[in-house]
């Protein structure tokens, strides 16, 4: 087996391809990027947690449980707050899971259907290639 620094690598080869532990590690690693998020931009715009907290009309122990990358209570009122008080955005996005075969072959209703600006029927659905 090649050696591999990569911590996901190792996580792979210790967890195998059970659904649950690929759903957590998932989890865990999108805690770990808002975490890295929020503390990146607050310390990039040179703001220590308190001052973010007041800008943001919070407190600053709420910042440091969200720059903690096992806390999963993030909300996205929150997340627009603290973006709103750095002058950035939120923006998200769906992606297809790698090597989710089912994901790619299910029909996903178009975002301006969603929007409702197509009556229903057949053109307003589309596949995932």
């Amino acid at each position: 087996m090649k050696a591999t620094s990569n911590a996901l690598d190792i996580m792979k080869r210790l967890t195998g391809d059970e659904p649950s532990v690929r759903r957590a590690l998932r989890q865990a690693h999108l805690n770990f990027e808002i975490a890295e998020l929020i503390h990146g931009a607050r310390t990039a715009a040179g703001l220590t947690q308190r001052e973010l907290a007041e800008l943001a009309e919070t407190r600053q122990s709420v910042i440091a449980r969200l720059e903690d990358a096992d806390y999963e209570g993030h909300s996205l009122s929150m997340l627009q707050r603290i973006a709103g008080a750095l002058g950035l955005l939120v923006k998200v996005q769906f992606t297809p899971q790698a090597g989710n075969i089912r994901q790619r072959n299910k029909r996903v209703v178009s975002p301006k259907r969603a929007l409702g600006s197509k009556p229903a029927g057949r053109r307003a659905v589309r596949r995932i290639a």
